[in-house]
C-alpha cells in the first residue's frame, strides 16, 4: 500500500512509518517540523525513516493548497492522520495553535481524502477527551461533552469531523483514542523523559496533584499494533481507545525510573494542573474485539527499554 503519515516525524508517526516500512508499505511522510520540542529529535527520526525509504515532505497541514499538491502527486491507499499540536498545559497558553493544527489540518485531510477519492482514514484522538469522567475504565460510550483543555476540545471536534465526512461521503474513519504513550524515541515534554532529564541531572522532578496522579501507561509498541491494525482492517466508523488497560499512579511509574536508571528521584510535589485530570484508564475490550489487539508491554519493561534508548541516544554511560 501506499500510506500518507501525517505527523510522521512525531513520536507515534515515526514508530508507526517505520512499522510499515519494515513490511513493504510504500510510506509519504508529512510534518511542519515545528519546535514544540527539540527540533534534532524530530530531524532524527525523520532520517531513520528516510533511509528506509520513507518520502519526507516538511509542510503544514493547515496550508491547503499545499497539502492537496501533495494528494495530486501521490495517489494514496489510506491516510493515517498523526499531526497535531499536542500538550495539555501548552493549550492553556498557546489556544490558537490547535484550532489551526488541530482542527484546521483535520479538516483539510478530510477534504481532500473525499476529493481524492482516499476512503481510509485513521485519525489520532487522545484519552483527554473523556475529561474529569467519574466512570472508570473510560469507554468509547461514555459521554464526552465537556472537555476540560483547547486540547481536548480539539480533539473531540476532530471526531465529529469524521463522523460527519464518513455520514455525507462514505469515508472509513477510525478514531484512535491513545492513552499516555511512552518508549523510546519519546516526546520531550511528556513525564518520562523530562523525569529521565532532570533526575540525571541531579535536579528535582515536579510531580502534580501531589502525587495522586493516575495513568493508564501503554507502551509505544502496543500502540502501532493498534494501529497498524486500524490501517489495515477499516471500519464506516469508530472510536476506539488504545491503552495498556491498566490504571497505575505516577509515583509508580517513578519507582521503576528509579529501578532502572539507579537514581532516587528527588521529587517537588505540586498542586493540580489546570486542564489536567487525575485519572485515565481506558476500557480496551472493543480494540480486543475489532482488532484483535493484545497489549503486552508491562511498565517495568517499557521504562527500561526507553532509559535504555535514552542512555544509547544520548551517549550517556551507567
Amino acid at each position: 500500500m501506499k500510506v500518507l503519515v501525517t505527523g510522521g516525524a512525531g513520536f507515534i508517526g515515526f514508530h508507526v512509518a517505520k512499522k510499515l516500512l519494515e513490511r513493504g508499505d510504500s510510506v509519504v511522510v508529512v510534518d511542519n517540523f515545528n519546535d514544540y520540542y527539540d527540533v534534532s529529535l524530530k530531524i532524527s527520526r525523520a532520517e531513520l525513516i528516510r533511509k528506509s525509504g520513507a518520502e519526507i515532505i516538511k509542510m503544514d497541514i493547515s496550508d491547503y493548497e499545499a497539502l492537496e499538491k501533495i494528494f495530486r502527486q501521490h495517489e494514496f491507499d489510506k491516510v493515517c492522520h498523526l499531526a497535531a499540536q499536542a500538550g495539555v498545559r501548552y493549550s492553556m497558553e498557546y489556544p490558537f495553535v490547535y484550532s489551526k493544527s488541530n482542527v484546521l489540518g483535520t479538516h483539510n485531510i478530510l477534504e481532500l481524502c473525499k476529493e481524492h477519492g482516499v476512503k481510509d482514514v485513521v485519525l489520532a484522538s487522545s484519552s483527554s477527551v473523556y475529561g474529569n469522567n467519574k466512570k472508570v475504565p473510560f469507554c468509547e460510550d461514555d459521554r464526552v461533552d465537556n472537555p476540560i483543555s483547547v486540547y481536548a476540545a480539539t480533539k473531540k471536534s476532530n471526531e465529529e469531523l469524521a463522523y460527519t465526512y464518513h455520514h455525507l461521503y462514505g469515508l472509513n474513519c477510525t478514531c484512535l483514542r491513545f492513552f499516555t504513550v511512552y518508549g523510546p524515541w519519546g516526546r520531550p515534554d511528556m513525564a518520562l523523559f523530562k523525569f529521565t532529564q532532570l533526575m540525571l541531572d541531579d535536579k528535582d522532578i515536579p510531580v502534580f496533584n501531589h502525587g495522586n496522579m493516575k495513568r493508564d501507561f501503554t507502551y509505544i509498541d502496543d500502540i502501532v499494533d493498534g494501529v497498524i491494525a486500524a490501517i489495515d482492517k477499516p471500519f464506516p466508523y469508530e472510536i476506539i481507545n488504545l491503552a495498556r488497560g491498566e490504571c497505575r499512579t505516577l509515583l509508580e511509574y517513578i519507582d521503576n525510573l528509579e529501578k532502572h536508571l539507579g537514581i532516587e528521584a528527588k521529587i517537588d510535589m505540586l498542586p493540580m494542573q489546570p486542564g489536567d485530570v487525575p485519572q485515565t484508564h481506558g476500557d480496551i475490550s472493543k480494540a480486543k474485539g475489532l482488532l484483535e489487539y493484545e497489549p503486552e508491554v508491562s511498565i517495568s519493561e517499557g521504562v527500561k527499554k526507553f532509559v535504555d534508548w535514552y542512555r544509547e541516544y544520548y551517549g550517556i554511560k551507567e
